[in-house]
């Protein structure tokens, strides 16, 4: 929260340091100091003791990062930033003044407005990967979690200063496609979609699934439109493209639904020629071992590292009838990531069933020669299920589609909204709705650790009183509702005259916070880190709403909670943004 106080002081420390000649360590952590009448922010000399002890002083390291503490405390305590200093046990406290905390906090929210938050930037570029459907299928429910959480990964690394390029990997061709393309030109020629793009390309997929589960003879049919493809038969590509479109304006419907947008499209068809060339590539520097025609070309990796326990087994990057294969696709991919864009980080958004796959695709890589495969980062989510622990899938009676999914939170939502505020506008109410709806299916997506399932219920997704997004967004309709009664300009922010209330103490910590969360939620790619503010915030807010009268209070303390109020919405607006969820004006 406060970078500015902190960086001059660490320039004091420093200086001080090299003056006395003690050791400057690479970097100090900083820590909040729990609340007790006074915040303030604490760093350790521990790190700075040791460092004097290897370079052949003899020290008592505990004593001594104390006696550095006390000497810090008495040379920066003095300046205009804290209102005190204290050495305790080796670390080094600094406080700030209270009111002067308060308004500071203030100031800076409502000074930032959307940018409150968000960081410097870092001049580090990474690429997530993000969402990865398959064309000729539909979007499904399974897709949900990747969608949504690699776009949420996306704001909150963006938001933390990093320069960020949002892509999507489309499987537009393999077996799954050639199986829908069969069935089509078999049994649907000429028809084209009308409405619900999807659910129709989904259709005929089940359908095609279902012909071939009861006839296993027509199998035959299906490899030899494959081997047409691979030929490139100028019928089966025309009609490719064409149906590819189609899939690909469906998908463009529900990213815009969802609020999500790429930078950069990637497809299977884009990059499985380039694989085959990578492929015969490893076959003649001897990384992959050719047993075509009998059988297809693999990769020993654990041989190649001279592993004595089997860890990453054995890859097969080509078939042996010469077609690509995911992992051929994917060593292609890796390597156009890093020629087309100067990655720090190339972060994959995938399901945890594909941990190995990557692993062995990356280490493939690294064997081959390519650096940049330590840079590849696979960042792994578990499914989601329905009540009764019913999977998601693409095929099968369990599916659930996405905008019957939508559909129905939309439903719900304004049977909600028409019952708390019945006298808005038709229209008001469906706009309501579709915030709310959105925001109550994308919330327990990230709420939950990306590496545990989520299973979506809906009572728990709609609450308005627990954990949810409907919860988040009421404290902010609550916030706008005092601001738009208090009817004028905001007053200036003000210290408090007053001495602060314990939900006004917690409300102003909550929020300064914020920059805080953001980094670690970036550093350790976890959404949870924000879903935990935004709700923690919505709750101090709701405390305070209950326990601190704004418009009543007496003109001094009324302008300084009216501009309190302002800064809590500001800040719950913009952890609602980080999570892709709208913040309504009224519910």
């Amino acid at each position: 929260m406060f970078g500015a106080e902190q960086k001059e002081t660490e320039k004091l420390i420093c200086l001080y340091l090299e003056e006395n000649d003690i050791p400057v360590p690479e970097t100090f952590s900083w820590n909040p100091v729990p609340f007790e009448g006074e915040w303030g922010i604490s760093t350790s000399f521990f790190k700075t003791a040791a460092l004097e002890a290897r370079s052949g002083k003899r020290v008592n390291v505990p004593a001594r990062a104390q006696e550095i503490a006390l000497e810090l405390a008495a040379h920066v305590g003095d300046g205009e930033n804290f209102s005190r200093a204290e050495a305790v046990r080796g670390y080094l406290n600094l406080y700030f003044d209270t009111g002067k905390f308060s308004r500071h906090v203030i100031e800076k929210v409502l000074a930032r407005g959307k940018d409150f938050g968000k960081g410097d930037a870092k001049g580090q570029q990474l690429m997530v990967e993000f969402s990865q459907p398959n064309t000729h299928k539909a979007f499904h429910v399974g897709h949900l979690r990747s969608a949504i959480l690699g776009d949420v990964v996306c704001r909150i690394l963006d938001f933390a200063g990093y320069d960020v390029v949002r892509a999507n990997y489309f499987g537009d061709i393999g077996l799954h496609v050639i199986k829908w393309l069969w069935n089509y030109m078999k049994y649907h020629a000429g028809e084209k979609p009308s409405t619900d793009i999807t659910r129709w390309m989904g259709d005929l997929y089940a359908e095609s699934s279902r012909r071939l589960d009861e006839n296993p003879s027509l199998e035959e049919e299906v490899r030899d439109l494959y081997v047409r493809w691979d030929k490139r038969d100028p019928e089966v590509v025309d009609l490719w493209k064409k149906t590819r479109q189609w899939s690909l304006d469906g998908f463009n419907d529900m990213y815009k639904t969802l609020d999500i947008r790429f930078d950069r499209l990637y497809t299977i068809s884009e990059v499985e020629e380039r694989g085959k060339e990578i492929v015969r590539g490893l076959i003649e520097k001897g990384i992959a071992e050719d047993l075509r025609p009998e059988n297809a070309v693999i990769v020993h990796i654990d041989d190649l590292l001279n592993l004595d326990k089997e860890k990453y087994r054995v890859l097969v990057v080509l078939r042996s009838d010469g077609t690509s294969l995911y992992a051929t696709a994917d060593l292609a991919l890796a390597k156009m990531k890093f020629e087309e864009y100067e990655l720090v980080k190339s972060i994959y958004v995938v399901d945890v069933r594909q941990t190995l796959h990557f692993q062995q695709v990356w280490k493939t890589l690294e064997i081959a020669g390519y650096k940049w495969a330590e840079r590849c980062e696979h960042l792994a989510y578990e499914l989601v299920n329905l009540p009764g622990n019913v999977v998601m899938a693409s095929r099968g009676d369990a599916v659930v589609l996405l905008e019957d999914l939508i559909r129905e939170a939309t439903t719900r939502a304004l049977e909600v909204v028409e019952e708390k505020n019945p006298s808005l506008s038709a229209e008001e109410k469906r706009d309501v709705a579709q915030m709310v709806g959105l925001g109550a299916i994308k919330y327990p997506m990230l709420a939950r650790d990306h590496a545990k399932t989520v299973t979506f219920d809906w009572e728990t997704a709609l609450d308005f009183n627990g954990q949810a997004a409907p919860y988040i967004q009421y404290a902010h309709v609550r916030a706008n509702s005092i601001l738009r009664r208090a009817r004028g300009l905001l007053p200036d922010p003000i210290s408090p005259p007053h001495n602060l209330e314990p939900a006004e103490v917690e409300l102003i910590e909550r929020i300064s916070k914020l920059p805080s969360d953001v980094q670690r939620a970036a550093a350790e790619r976890k959404t949870l880190y924000i879903t935990n503010a935004a709700y923690e915030l919505a709750r101090s807010f709701n405390h305070f709403y209950r326990q601190c009268p704004v418009l009543d209070a007496p003109p001094g303390v009324k302008d300084f909670r009216i501009v309190l109020v302002a800064a809590a919405r500001q800040t719950i607006a913009n952890t609602l943004n980080l999570l892709g969820i709208e913040a309504p004006a009224v519910m």
